[in-house]
């Protein structure tokens, strides 16, 4: 690979560990903002709750959007966004203040994410080099949530406000890198016929979904509101669905959904990645509510999963190289079903050493799955659509953490109201066993009649095995 495309990758790669360390420092100040703000209970799950909804709600236009209007347009602009909100958040000195920044974060996020992946589809060729790069990408997103929890500690140590400062000085920088660096492209044919109809019902779609998965931690309390956004969700979803059939430029064209490798490998992302947070979510909660160690303990604690920041751009391309992708996809499903399993039976006095191999094991799954899970989920797709299939994935991916997190929360809640904390954390662990069990089953079916691939030569172009 070129030094340009290397130093490309970097950047790109950059701005994936930006989102990431992001969301994990925010996660860990929440409790040190809400103190000195005065914040609500409700105050703070809202904080807490804009960042997903602006995400989840607008990732799918962004993906399109950069396939319409220009990956390189739409990276920079969100990337200049994101800059400046983050630093925004950071002079807050209200709820709503904070609300509203994280909101617009989450929103530039959701067009700066999938841009950068449709950069790197279409700028490194389908096949080996595509791989390791998305590989590289992948695992880039999971090292920055991993030591976005030790850095965020630090950082929360010295002032909460350095959580929102410290990303404007790395985004300040990549933007400067990113301007020189992204290549130019043809401006897009169809610029002039962007769908506004079908953006704004898969926007309205998104975000009463997303809130209506929010709402879930909340079990019985507001039922009515839970059921009611899922219901209007799903109603604009038909709308939405009836818009595109009609629309002559749809923002999404629906015969990619007939693509079994793109919908299986997004349904599987949702699934992994949400079992993940959720776990994740869950496993601190035990270290800090019930064994009562400091936040900066529970980020050293659990920094090992981190490890798959280095096995994804080294190990699991020769994986994928050698066994093919739906193969080290399932692997890691499989390898998560032990990691999640062996932490189900938690005791209040467990030692870390007890705790290791599930921490280690559960960063070795995320490298075998989620990376591969993005090659599958872009290959086949022409390039033109590499924006759509992008947003599809974050889509599924912003879905599956909040489905994680809320089911957890939810399980959580109804089992501590009659039984002690340890069992309620107990029972909560099912859920992520649960969701690594469902996507092992998808993913084994896939495999289901296909004929082994054999290796191909370096040089050589190679498709996702991940189909119906």
């Amino acid at each position: 690979m070129p030094v340009r495309a290397r130093v490309l990758l970097l950047v790109l790669c950059g701005t994936i560990f930006l989102e990431g360390i992001d969301v994990a420092m925010f996660a860990v100040a929440v409790p040190t903002i809400r103190s000195d703000l005065g914040l609500s209970t409700s105050e703070a799950a809202w904080v807490m709750s804009a960042y997903v909804l602006g995400y989840a709600g607008f990732t799918l236009l962004g993906g399109r959007a950069a396939d319409l209007l220009g990956r390189r347009r739409m990276f920079l602009g969100a990337l200049t966004v994101f800059l400046l909100f983050s630093g925004l958040g950071g002079f807050a000195t209200t709820g709503w203040m904070l609300i509203a920044a994280r909101l617009v974060t989450g929103v530039s996020a959701a067009f700066m994410t999938p841009a950068a992946m449709s950069i790197i589809t279409t700028s490194y060729e389908e096949g080996p080099e595509r791989n390791r790069a998305l590989l590289v990408f992948a695992g880039t997103a999971a090292g920055g949530f991993s030591l976005g929890l030790v850095i965020g500690g630090l950082l929360t140590g010295f002032g909460w406000r350095w959580v929102f400062f410290a990303p404007v000085l790395l985004a300040g920088a990549l933007l400067a890198a990113a301007v020189r660096l992204v290549p130019a492209e043809a401006r897009p044919s169809r610029s002039g016929s962007f769908d506004v109809a079908g953006a704004g019902a898969a926007a309205g779609t998104m975000v009463l979904l997303a809130y209506g998965i929010v709402r879930l931690e909340h079990g019985a309390a507001g039922w009515w509101l839970t059921a009611g956004s899922f219901a209007a969700g799903l109603l604009l979803a038909g709308v939405f669905v009836a818009v595109e059939r009609r629309a002559p430029a749809p923002l999404v064209r629906l015969g990619i959904l007939r693509n079994a490798a793109t919908v299986r490998a997004d349904a599987g992302a949702l699934l992994f990645v949400g079992s993940f947070f959720g776990f994740q979510f869950i496993a601190t909660l035990y270290l800090q509510e019930l064994r009562g160690w400091s936040s900066m303990r529970t980020a050293l604690a659990l920094v090992v999963m981190g490890c798959d920041a280095v096995l994804a751009p080294t190990l699991t391309p020769r994986l994928v190289n050698r066994f093919g992708n739906a193969r080290v996809i399932l692997g890691g499903f499989l390898l998560a079903i032990v990691s999640y399993g062996l932490f189900v039976p938690v005791g209040d006095d467990w030692s870390y050493v007890a705790m290791l191999p599930t921490l280690v094991l559960t960063g070795v799954a995320f490298a075998l799955a989620y990376g591969p899970l993005a090659i599958a989920a872009t290959s086949g797709v022409a390039e033109s659509e590499q924006g759509l299939a992008g947003g599809l994935l974050h889509t599924s991916t912003q879905f599956g953490s909040a489905v994680g997190i809320s089911a957890v929360t939810a399980v959580y809640g109804a089992v501590s109201s009659g039984h002690d904390r340890l069992e309620a954390f107990r029972a909560a662990l099912v859920v992520p066993v649960g969701m690594v069990v469902l996507g092992a089953v998808l993913t084994a079916w896939g495999l289901r009649g296909s004929s082994p691939t054999p290796p191909l030569p370096e040089s050589s172009g190679r498709a996702a095995e991940f189909v119906g």
